[in-house]
């Protein structure tokens, strides 16, 4: 979080009710982790022991009432950072260590790249994608979204935010070229012809924006059960 910003009192609220649950928790309790919530996002920063009990921790977090997100920075047993794109980032990146990809260069941006076209990235090369109120201005979603699958680890996550289609900010740009609802996202969640699926880890639309973090289904994977869709879609 930025020197000097404002930490509302709800977000106060929720980092202390996370931290509650983390330390009632019988394993994640013992982890050393970092958190804090800025618009009803928490933030997760620190160490792990395994990708197992950072999975965990998304998990426990991302059901806290109120989450709208888990963004984390964590890393395993003191390695290195996960390795980050951020896309349509234009010049604000969510974290400082982003690749910053966008088809203009500007302050920000290191790779230069029309994004309707793929993701000029090899196979399971990233951790963690970004893609904050982009998605609405993309025309090839489908394919986008298979690149962002194709791109992210086994265990990698997208994170997302998209206006909701019933506020004013989804029709105010016109350079927005979609609407968007939850039900939307459950279109990915699902096996699809010609869609590469992926898994909810947390689906929130509290206001004026959809948040959602997906996991994406690799080969051999199990995809998400109707128990795992029906708790965030119906």
């Amino acid at each position: 979080m930025e020197a000097g910003a404002q930490i509302s009192s709800r977000d106060l609220a929720l980092a202390l009710d996370i931290r509650e649950v983390l330390y009632a928790h019988r394993e994640l309790s013992k982890c050393a982790v970092n958190v804090a919530v800025k618009g009803s996002v928490a933030h997760l920063s620190g160490n792990t022991r395994s990708g197992k009990e950072r999975q965990a921790l998304r998990e426990a977090v991302s059901r806290v009432r109120g989450v709208a997100a888990v963004w984390e920075t964590l890393t395993i047993s003191g390695g290195d950072l996960p390795r980050v794109l951020d896309i349509g980032c234009g010049d604000t990146k969510q974290q400082r260590f982003a690749i910053g990809v966008d088809k203009a260069h500007c302050a920000g941006v290191e790779v230069v790249s029309d994004l309707e076209l793929g993701l000029p990235f090899p196979d399971e090369h990233a951790d963690q994608i970004y893609a904050i109120h982009f998605l609405e201005h993309v025309h090839q979603l489908v394919g986008l979204m298979n690149e962002i699958h194709r791109v992210l680890k086994p265990d990698g996550v997208l994170h997302a935010i998209v206006p909701h289609h019933s506020h004013v900010n989804a029709i105010a740009d016109p350079t927005h070229v979609r609407f968007f609802h939850p039900q939307t996202f459950k279109y990915f969640c699902r096996e699809m012809p010609g869609v590469r699926p992926f898994r909810p880890l947390s689906v929130m639309a509290p206001a004026e924006d959809i948040f959602v973090d997906l996991m994406p289904v690799k080969k051999g994977m199990s995809p998400a059960s109707t128990l795992e869709l029906a708790r965030f879609f119906d």
